[in-house]
């Protein structure tokens, strides 16, 4: 109810005519649901709705509102007023008086529309979106109700209308702030921030006015892939400034050096021979990298995997997050590097190789593989022996070892020698049997008449092969008394000949043969005999040697092909 004083001052209103377009002051005298009913001292009462108060809910009779007469008694006998209209026309000249471009006002925001905010100062002013702060928000509708102040930019008198910007204000503000940081701020302080932009290489630290950047190297000791493993916008976080630039105004932040460095003590809690356990991080073609604890990593080279399987990529027997055991083998703590081996955790089968497969020892073994240069036998799991191809006979030549061995067969053989350091062992199959040019002399002899069959057709002559392992070379000038132009005209592989002893040649390890002396009498072998001592350079004794000379230089060629 108004008091006596109230309802003087509103018997004053009495006196004069009420106006359309007249700012009186009235007393709400009844709050409905959504208007309220208002006394201004006329024959009739008006409505206000409640959409003019900011906060409607504290509103009560009796409360003084000034309003603005639009229209008189209307058909149902209110007049028409508005409150908005009033406190606009009362405080736009207001406005006008201290809202010079460039002043700053408070108002409460009133509502989110396209492109901005409608703030009340007084008046409804407009606050585009892109000055409502540095960075525009994405939901605007949060800042409805708040207090905000703000600066003009713009008034229009014609149009009546005020454009604000807050984001002015908080840069100023923020300028200010960021000289008063960047003068007292010193490297080893530690400082609360806000964490405002992440990137793939770090994190933007807001610290009030400053922005720093805190480097995805100095966030954790330990190994991070991505700055968002350990940050989220908006973060609170306390953080070191490492350094600070004041000419460039940049200042650099670290996370981890709030810890200290695991590396400080790292020979304290580990030791060269220690078994460790730790998480496979990262997998390299060189080795794998293992997570000992957060900042500590070792690395296990792919040859310290296995004692005997040769593996190629470290991914073959490892995976990623792998919890694996492991031996310290190395530190180094200026480098921060560790090394680690995985096989040290079994015994070394070659540190009994030694002792089971000595020089001399006869093995057996499966042949693995095949190379151009030897074979490679399996005498037991992780543990090849290999005969080089010079070692599988005494005296044939051997181009390639699948001339007379196959993958998978099963080869007796002899350890020639093992070394332990680079885990070889060297086989000889040749071995198994002596030499048989050691006893040269007791099988063969110039003059003698042996058979054989043809094991290879050259340019130059054939190969025949005799008893003992033994390969004999037959000139084409040995073939026939008569003039032989190619020796496949004559000869064929696998054909049985009888031929002379013509030549040994133990240094060279060669026996030269004649066919056409094969069926020579005594007389004539004399005949001949004294032939071949009176021969002169260039004939056929020299011409024999040229024919092996052309078999060695043959061999090489298919050699290279």
């Amino acid at each position: 109810m108004a008091t006596n004083a109230e309802f003087a001052e509103l018997l004053q209103q009495y006196d004069r005519p009420l106006r359309a377009g007249d700012i009186v002051e009235g007393i709400i005298i009844e709050v409905r649901p959504k208007e309220v009913l208002v006394d201004i001292g006329g024959k009739s009462e008006g409505i206000v709705p409640a959409t003019e108060f900011i906060e409607f809910d504290k509103v009560k009779v009796g409360d003084k509102i000034p309003v603005l007469i639009e229209k008189l008694e209307d058909k149902e006998g209110y007049l028409h007023i508005s409150k908005e209209k009033a406190e606009f026309k009362q405080n736009w000249e207001r406005i006008l008086a201290i809202a010079n471009e460039g002043a700053t006002v408070t108002g409460v925001v009133k509502a989110a529309v396209k492109g901005g905010l409608i703030v009340n100062i007084g008046v409804e002013a407009f606050l585009p979106a892109s000055q409502v702060d540095v960075s525009p928000p994405r939901n605007l509708q949060q800042f409805v109700g708040q207090t905000i102040t703000c600066k003009v930019v713009k008034v229009n008198q014609e149009r009546q209308n005020v454009v604000l910007s807050r984001r002015e204000l908080i840069e100023q503000e923020r300028n200010e702030r960021r000289a008063k940081l960047l003068a007292e701020m010193m490297p080893g302080d530690i400082r609360k921030g806000t964490v405002k932009n992440i990137t793939d290489f770090g994190a933007f630290i807001d610290l009030n006015g400053l922005d720093g950047l805190l480097h995805i190297t100095d966030m954790s000791w330990g190994r991070i892939n991505h700055p968002s493993e350990m940050l989220k916008v908006g973060q609170e976080i306390d953080v070191v400034v490492l350094e600070v630039n004041r000419e460039k105004e940049r200042v650099s932040l670290g996370l981890k050096q709030k810890m200290r460095n695991p590396w400080d003590n790292i020979e304290e809690k580990y030791q060269v021979g220690q078994k460790v356990k730790g998480k496979v991080v990262n997998l390299v073609p060189y080795g794998a990298f293992v997570e000992l604890e957060p900042g500590v990593e070792g690395l296990v080279h792919v040859t310290e995997l296995s004692w005997t399987k040769r593996i190629a990529r470290p991914s073959d027997v490892l995976k990623p997050d792998q919890e694996i055991e492991a031996v310290v083998l190395g530190i180094n703590r200026d480098e921060q590097k560790i090394s680690l081996g995985v096989r040290q955790l079994e015994t070394n089968p070659w540190d009994k190789a030694m002792e089971k497969y000595p020089p001399g020892t006869r093995v057996k073994g499966k042949i693995r593989n095949l190379t151009s240069y030897g074979a490679f036998v399996e005498l037991e799991e992780g543990i090849d022996g290999m005969v080089h191809v010079s070692d599988i006979s005494w005296t044939r030549k051997i181009n390639h070892p699948s001339e007379v061995l196959k993958k998978g067969e099963e080869v007796e053989a002899v350890v020639l020698e093992i070394d332990k350091a680079n885990q070889r062992i060297a086989l000889g199959i040749k071995q198994l049997t002596s030499d048989p040019w050691e006893h040269i002399d007791d099988y063969y002899k110039v003059g003698d008449l042996v058979t054989g069959k043809v094991t290879k057709l050259a340019s130059f002559g054939a190969f025949v092969g005799l008893q003992h392992d033994i390969d004999g070379l037959v000139h084409i000038s040995q073939v026939s008394e008569e003039r032989v132009d190619k020796i496949k005209n004559v000869l064929k592989v696998g054909q049985e000949v009888t031929a002379r002893v013509i030549k040994i040649d133990k240094a060279d390890r060669r026996i030269g043969l004649s066919i056409k002396a094969a069926n020579y009498s005594a007389e004539q072998l004399k005949a001949e005999q004294a032939a071949l001592d009176a021969l002169k350079p260039g004939e056929d004794l020299v011409a024999l040697q040229h024919a092996f000379e052309a078999a060695d230089e043959e061999r090489r060629e298919q050699d290279q092909q």
